[in-house]
């Protein structure tokens, strides 16, 4: 199982750097097509035209296959039998697994969320406040729709960015995450109740 799993991980980790280039551009193609779609028809007009074209190209390749039978009087059978009789099913213990892990992440959502709204830090709760704050920004500029397309684009090319220019950005980000933290150093220790409790 635990091969399975790692195995699985390189995969998409494969599909993330391009290292099959004809693999990760089928997938980000569709996938950007797909959320593209989304934002000119609604999902149900979306789902109708991928099932349609789904069946329109299977339905013609059995009818296709059904006459080249015919004409050289073959008996091959069902050009899709191997994926009929195939195993579809999803297995309970894949299920108990993935509902597991989505219960674990939730509940640690939902603690840090009550940590973050009872101010059990104020600082914390300071910080999520400009970040809640920022949101309002972006959700007035983009909506989800427009989020996903930029998650997805920087999903296939921050990580090939970031592999060709690891240094430099390491550097950049370092000088960056330092400012961060000498700039909110100065305002704790500059408003009164804000210092942080040791731990």
């Amino acid at each position: 199982m635990a091969c399975r799993q790692s195995n699985w991980k390189e995969k998409v980790v494969d599909l993330l750097y391009w290292r099959d280039i004809k693999k990760t551009g089928v997938v980000f193609g569709a996938s950007l097509f797909l959320l593209l779609s989304l934002t000119v028809f609604s999902i149900v007009s979306v789902t109708a035209y991928i099932g349609l074209a789904l069946l329109s190209v299977s339905i013609s390749f059995r009818i296709y296959k059904g006459i080249l039978q015919a004409i050289q009087k073959s008996e091959e059978g069902h050009p899709f039998q191997s994926y009929l009789e195939s195993n579809v099913a999803v297995s309970e213990e894949l299920v108990q697994k993935y509902c597991n892990v989505t219960l674990s992440h939730i509940n640690c959502t939902i603690k840090e969320l009550r940590r973050l709204f009872l101010v059990e830090d104020l600082v914390d709760s300071l910080k999520f406040a400009v970040l809640m704050w920022v949101f309002t920004y972006i959700g007035a500029l983009f909506n989800g729709l427009t989020l996903l397309i930029l998650a997805l684009i920087s999903l296939f090319s921050v990580p090939v960015i970031y592999e060709r220019h690891q240094t430099q950005i390491d550097h950049y980000i370092g000088l960056i995450n330092k400012s961060v933290k000498d700039t909110s150093a100065m305002i704790v220790s500059k408003i009164p109740g804000l210092k942080r409790k040791p731990e």
